[in-house]
């Protein structure tokens, strides 16, 4: 067997990837690009993605990148905190189903921010919990010594840095609450939390009798609704015959994924 292309994909398996990734799986690309299956699926996992939803995100956080303000993000966070920011930001806009204007833009860009520095201090406070440990230790084999052995100004500064740690303890879980209340108020201005979700559902106006009403009073809006039902009814019968046939599934059974007394097929 030869070995695998290396190298970036050209134009022409770029396309052949995005134009056949839905039908084909990457085992089956990578056979006819002679790729590594590996390099073929995350691409299709970074680039398209595998499902309409993941299509979205993918071109949301390139879109991302292509931002003015993207360059000050490199500057201000980790690789690692960039790709986390990344994650909530394709997850943000989603859920806000691309009604995004820039002012909201900006709130979400803010409260992502008031994330990862929220994270920052979970990680110094972890770090600093450690290093409290690990000192309190030196100090406690220290004074298990003989009085004689024992290293006073050794245990005095060891100590003294304990002090020190916990009181960095206590500013930053300050620091951590302040974040967090922005953080919330964040999310309130941006109507994000569950709360004014239900609200805004349980507060609009359209009920089932203004749906009656609706599509008794506008023509236009009983035909669009009757096109859409008509469309779903018949893909609804093309998707029973389909799975009313037999299928052979990879372990070689044969059988009707759709059972029913209409469906049944008598036995040859």
């Amino acid at each position: 067997m030869s070995e695998f292309k290396r190298g970036r994909f050209s134009f022409e398996e770029m396309s052949y990837i995005e134009q056949n990734c839905e039908v084909l799986s990457p085992e089956a690309i990578a056979k006819e690009l002679n790729r590594d299956p590996g390099s073929i699926s995350d691409w299709i996992k970074k680039k398209v993605g595998f499902s309409p939803k993941q299509k979205k995100e993918v071109a949301v956080a390139n879109e991302l990148k292509e931002k003015p303000y993207f360059k000050e993000l490199s500057n201000q966070f980790t690789p690692e905190e960039l790709e986390m920011f990344q994650f909530h930001f394709k997850k943000m806009w989603s859920q806000f189903k691309d009604d995004v204007f820039h002012t909201e833009e900006m709130q979400i860009i803010d409260t992502i921010k008031l994330e990862l520095l929220m994270n920052r201090i979970l990680k110094a406070q972890h770090e600093n919990q450690q290093s409290i440990i690990a000192n309190e230790r030196i100090v406690q084999n220290e004074k298990a010594r003989d009085k004689d052995q024992r290293d006073v100004d050794l245990i005095m500064n060891i100590e003294r840095q304990i002090a020190i740690l916990r009181a960095s303890q206590e500013t930053l879980s300050k620091d951590y609450k302040d974040l967090q209340a922005r953080k919330a108020t964040m999310l309130k201005d941006l109507k994000g939390t569950r709360e004014q979700r239900v609200k805004a559902i349980e507060d609009s106006k359209l009920t089932f009798a203004s749906l009656v009403k609706k599509l008794a009073t506008d023509p236009q809006y009983r035909s669009d609704v009757g096109v859409e039902m008509e469309k779903m009814r018949l893909a609804m019968e093309l998707e029973k015959e389909r799975l009313s046939d037999y299928v052979q599934y990879e372990d070689g059974i044969v059988d009707q994924p759709f059972l029913t007394p209409e469906t049944l097929k008598e036995e040859e």
